[in-house]
């Protein structure tokens, strides 16, 4: 065992005990405790669990790599993730949270229809799924890299099933308690995994060691680096393929208002004692979030700047440890086209013969190589290894809630069984997220081809189905169920078959590899599906009879701060 293996495995051992400590104290013996933590969760600890659902295994390991390798590019996801919580924290958190319900779909179902309810389920499920399974894949990578405990002869399998029964624990344990507890102590950790080796590595390069305010001058640098190379400058805008302004915006928008209607960020607030501790707890959200988000962009610049120093002209039989180490996780490719004996890093794909590039890296490993390239200890290399396990397995419980939620509660509860005793609705709840923790484990360890594609639009989905029908469900009195459930499946199917239609075939059998229609990026679908279910929910409520004064009565109590509580019991 390496000594970056011993101390991965203190770190995770270290968290993960303390994450099962936290469930065992927290856990519960009601449906309000399970569903949302009794609305007891003080404001200051919902902030930081809500950025710590929030800020999955994309936003820790991913986003860096994304935006070292795309540049300008790459800002879409700065802007679209940030954008899309300010959207959330102003236009949605506190009035759901004075609506007081359970689930979106309870939402939904309250404000419009069962018809309606039924649809936001069966998206909340489908959204869901695809997202957690990326999570669960994510902690199986980082197990066999670092720790390299093999269940079945595979370390990823190993990974995968120790991250399932960690999240069972405190997930079926302690419900949303227990999950928001935990993901209390998950921020903690992936925090300072975070900016330990982003401060170091700062200082290291510039002498500077705040990131945000040293990587300016390095950018400039590395724009001479790239064009050296023969890629366009890193800070030059709209020079990828699929970057151009429409397509920037088009992103831009389904990740913002995909971001915010993301049930299982959405349900968090829910969790606290009143609606003002809802809007409270929006602002230290957005603190917590930003201290990450605001270091991402200089952890892209140092990481590229580490890498080009690292590898160009390098041996290919003295290839740095960092570089041997991801090659043999599969996560690097090498090549050497030319046979010189070197790498040359260039603009291309390895596999394309036409390229001279001779190194390509998997995108999702600059944030944990980032510490090795730079020669930190093995002690901060373990402990960003654990960071990222706690990014992972934070949102995983999150979204896990939100498919049991809406299985038991919207579904079990609400349609089939409506006098279950408080013992039976608890019960299911428990049975469905341990079903769902088994299923999405599955997808982990046998990741459909697609899974990866579809995770990329889980976005764009949420952005076509709940985002415009929550906003008209709370700003529009006149919106009604006829309308929603028209707009919601407009919104949902639109933006699944342009998907489906213009991911390219290799992706999966479900795809067939069209060209997009007005050059338009399936990623930023969603967006354009948002202003279909908006038209159609208020073309088709105007065309239909009006909600009952009783509910238009609701919705303008909602609005109001400080007016009665307009909830109804559950």
């Amino acid at each position: 065992m390496t000594s970056i293996q011993l101390w991965t495995l203190i770190w995770v051992v270290l968290t993960f005990g303390l994450y099962v400590l936290i469930a065992w104290r927290s856990r519960v013996a009601d449906t309000e405790g399970f569903y949302v933590a009794g609305h007891g969760i003080p404001s200051v600890a919902n902030g930081a669990a809500v950025a710590a659902d929030w800020m999955s295994a994309a936003s820790f390991i991913s986003m860096a790599g994304l935006i070292a390798f795309q540049g300008y590019g790459g800002s879409v996801y700065l802007m679209g993730w940030t954008g899309g919580y300010v959207l959330l924290a102003l236009l949605l958190a506190p009035y759901l949270r004075k609506f007081g319900k359970y689930t979106v779909p309870d939402f939904v179902g309250d404000r419009y229809s069962e018809t309606a309810r039924a649809v936001a389920a069966v998206a909340a499920i489908f959204v869901s799924m695809t997202y957690v399974a990326g999570q669960m894949r994510g902690v199986g990578i980082v197990f066999s890299r670092y720790v390299g405990i093999e269940i079945f002869g595979d370390p990823v399998i190993g990974g995968v099933l120790i991250g399932m029964a960690i999240v069972f624990f405190y997930a079926v344990l302690g419900g949303m308690k227990g999950i928001t507890w935990t993901q209390v102590a998950q921020y903690s950790v992936l925090i300072v995994a975070y900016l330990i080796p982003a401060i170091a590595i700062a200082y290291t390069l510039t002498g500077n060691p705040i990131p945000q305010l040293s990587f300016g001058s390095l950018a400039t640098d590395l724009n001479g680096l790239q064009q050296e190379l023969g890629f366009s400058g890193y800070t030059d805008p709209f020079t990828a393929e699929n970057r151009n302004m429409l397509n920037m915006l088009l992103i831009t928008g389904a990740l913002m208002i995909g971001t915010a209607g993301l049930p299982h960020v959405i349900v968090r607030f829910y969790t606290t004692k009143t609606v003002r501790d809802a809007r409270a707890s929006a602002f230290w959200a957005l603190l917590f979030i930003a201290i990450l988000y605001t270091t991402a962009p200089a952890v892209g610049v140092f990481a590229k700047t580490n890498f080009i120093d690292t590898v160009e002209g390098a041996s290919v039989n003295n290839l740095p440890q960092w570089v041997v180490d991801w090659q043999d996780a599969d996560l690097i490719t090498i090549d050497d086209k030319n046979e010189d004996g070197t790498i040359q890093f260039a603009p291309g794909e390895v596999a394309d013969p036409e390229s001279t590039n001779e190194i390509e890296p998997d995108l999702d490993i600059m944030v944990l190589a980032n510490p090795q390239i730079a020669g930190l200890p093995a002690i901060v290399v373990g402990l960003v290894a654990a960071g990222g396990l706690a990014a992972a397995l934070s949102t995983a419980s999150g979204l896990l809630l939100v498919i049991s939620s809406s299985v038991a509660h919207d579904f079990y509860y609400k349609r089939f069984r409506p006098n279950a005793s408080e013992a039976q609705q608890l019960m299911a709840g428990r049975i469905a997220m341990a079903c769902a923790i088994v299923v999405a484990g599955w997808f982990g360890i046998n990741p459909p081809a697609f899974v990866g594609q579809v995770v990329a639009f889980a976005f764009g989905l949420a952005a076509a189905s709940f985002f415009p029908i929550i906003v008209l469900g709370i700003f529009w009195k006149r919106a009604n169920a006829q309308g929603a459930v028209a707009g919601m499946l407009t919104g949902l199917i639109f933006t699944a078959a342009y998907i489906m239609a213009t991911v390219p075939d290799e992706a999966g059998a479900i795809f067939f590899g069209l060209d997009p229609l007005f050059g338009i990026s399936p990623e930023g679908i969603g967006t354009i599906g948002a202003l279909l279910n908006l038209i159609v929910t208020v073309v088709v409520s105007r065309a239909t009879a009006p909600p009952p004064q009783k509910m238009m009565d609701l919705i303008e109590d909602i609005r109001y701060p400080g007016a009665a509580p307009a909830t109804r019991p559950h």
